[in-house]
């Protein structure tokens, strides 16, 4: 916890943490406002949470290069603003008794294109506040406050959505946002400007090329990306039919609903404060192939769970279990992978290289929401879910035959060949 001793990271970690929160209660409030309030079908709430990830792969690319020619700490707040305004409209709407699904879908689609550049930005920024040797270490901290808002925010938008219905529920979020937004604004220092190489002059297409090729050519990133894109491509399937099918395949009220994923979510704070050590005990490499194998197992306890529709006490462990070995394997994943990408990336190629990665691998997030929405329509819900989580269960293979399985356990400072890993953090600063 030694990081939060420093006043830039501790705004950063502070606002992530509240922003995380908000955020989960808008994961549940939207899909059940087009379930509940506008009646939609399987198909059309899957188009909700299917266009909020749509940026990533309509946009993804030309960001990464706009962020690299950009300072990023007024991107994250431009970000954080405009999320919350956008969001506004749907209880203003809601009140007013306006409130449409082709709105829900123009407001899904607008918070997702600034969570493109927040996101971007974000991964980006860290390095600027943290010297390379205290990336992992600031990565756990940024997943460890993030489990724990998933654990308070699935619980309270469960509760609060019930009270307040889906809409109202969502000025949590807005809240969360304008919260983000002040504490990145109070970092202290000045804005660093880009990194002069990264003003070449050239066009940005030209810069979007030579991400895509870093990215395609690098031993570690490239197997990294394309493993990831095939995770979340059955995450997202997985995840677009799991409130339809609690609703309405297992007869879930919205609380049950929020119960069951904020004590899933305990995995992911477990998950933060094991990723570290399972890292210096087995190997960085090890680690990341571990992690991807339990976000290919967990969701196979789900389709299980409409066998035991009978069993109340049953059905609610199933759905538990599987989502919280998910969630275990996503956030040690995500720290050991995220900081290995932070560690061998030069600076002025950080937003193009996080672009990259995030428009490969969340650019499968629409696909796969859409995908699973499509399979409820023509199998029915049950089948789909099997389908869908079958999908991501022999993933981990692409990355135990690569040289990922050989990163070392201080994976961000070196591995088995000199000169693979950069310290692209800023100088550590005596203390």
């Amino acid at each position: 916890m030694a990081l939060l001793r420093q006043p830039a990271f501790r705004r950063l970690w502070a606002g992530q943490a509240v922003t995380q929160f908000g955020t989960q209660i808008s994961i549940l409030a939207l899909p059940l406002t087009a379930l509940t309030t506008l009646n939609a079908s399987a198909f059309e709430v899957s188009a909700v949470q299917a266009v909020q990830v749509a940026p990533y792969l309509l946009i993804g690319l030309p960001a990464g290069a706009w962020v690299d020619r950009m300072p990023r700490k007024p991107v994250l707040i431009t970000a954080d603003l405009v999320r919350a305004l956008v969001l506004l409209t749907v209880p203003v709407s809601h009140v007013l008794g306006v409130l449409t699904l082709a709105q829900l879908y123009v407001v899904g689609l607008t918070i997702g294109a600034a969570t493109v550049f927040f996101d971007i930005a974000y991964q980006s920024y860290l390095p600027d506040i943290l010297p390379a040797e205290d990336l992992a270490e600031g990565n756990s901290q940024l997943e460890l406050a993030r489990s724990g808002a998933l654990v308070g925010g699935h619980a309270a938008g469960g509760w609060l959505i019930g009270l307040l219905r889906g809409p109202v529920a969502l000025c949590v979020d807005i809240v969360s946002f304008l919260f983000s937004a002040v504490m990145v604004w109070r970092i202290p220092g000045r804005t660093r400007p880009p990194d002069p190489a990264a003003r070449t002059g050239q066009l940005p297409c030209q810069d979007i090329i030579q991400g895509l090729k870093f990215v395609r050519h690098h031993r570690l990133l490239a197997p990294i990306t394309i493993t990831s894109c095939l995770t979340n491509l059955s995450y997202a399937m997985v995840s677009a039919l799991l409130v339809t099918y609690a609703t309405r395949q297992l007869g879930f009220s919205p609380a049950r609903i929020g119960l069951v994923m904020a004590l899933s979510s305990a995995g992911m704070v477990g998950g933060a404060l094991a990723s570290r050590r399972a890292a210096r005990r087995i190997g960085t490499g090890p680690t990341i192939v571990a992690a991807s194998l339990l976000c290919g197992a967990g969701p196979l306890l789900l389709p299980v769970a409409g066998y035991a529709s009978p069993h109340a006490l049953l059905v609610d462990a199933l759905l538990v279990g599987g989502l919280l070995i998910q969630a275990v394997g996503v956030v040690v994943l995500n720290v050991n992978q995220v900081s290995v990408r932070q560690a061998v990336t030069p600076r002025p190629l950080m937003g193009r290289m996080n672009a990259t990665v995030r428009f490969v691998s969340w650019g499968a997030l629409p696909v796969g929401a859409l995908l699973g929405g499509a399979l409820a329509q023509v199998v029915g819900l049950h089948s789909a879910m099997w389908l869908s989580a079958l999908v991501g269960a022999p993933v981990f293979l692409g990355l135990a035959l690569s040289d990922v399985r050989r990163v070392g356990a201080d994976g961000v400072t070196r591995s088995e060949e000199p000169g693979t890993f950069a310290a692209v953090g800023r100088p550590r600063t005596p203390r």
